[in-house]
């Protein structure tokens, strides 16, 4: 609190009771609203806007290149040097056919050759219980005594 409010609060208090809450808060809000609708302005300075910028003339440049192509043009059925050098540099259409062709059967084998693969099952595998007595009736494993018949 700032000393010369301090000192007139203690030289004038019956003036300060006198006054009302509601008072003094309008006051003091009335006060500050003059800052608070300042308007802003744009202290910016922008070029003038003109079509005879670069990009305009490019536009109008491109715009009456297409007209002139569109009036000039040859006509779908004439013979001119564009065309024949464009059907003298294209691959012919049966050179892109076979080429397809041998796509489809290189593909074709490919796939076969996964599916053979993938659906491919180990062979069935025989268990015995007692696997031990298998060399035991085999000719190869039995001594030369046994044989002798008596």
């Amino acid at each position: 609190m700032s000393l010369a409010r301090a000192a007139g609060a203690i030289v004038r208090p019956s003036q300060r009771a006198g006054t009302s809450l509601i008072q003094r808060r309008a006051a003091s809000s009335h006060s500050h609203d003059e800052h608070h609708h300042e308007e802003h302005h744009d202290t910016n300075e922008y070029p003038p806007e003109v079509f005879n910028t670069p990009f305009w003339r490019r536009a109008a440049l491109a715009a009456v290149g297409v007209v002139a192509f569109y009036k000039f043009a040859p006509a779908p059925g004439d013979e001119n040097p564009i065309g024949k050098f464009i059907a003298r540099t294209m691959t012919p259409a049966e050179v892109w056919r076979n080429a397809g062709w041998k796509h489809l059967v290189l593909s074709k084998e490919v796939s076969e050759e996964t599916k053979l693969v993938t659906t491919a099952k180990p062979p069935p595998v025989h268990r015995y219980r007692f696997p031990q007595c298998v060399y035991l009736s085999f000719a190869a494993a039995m001594p030369c005594w046994n044989h002798i018949m008596y």
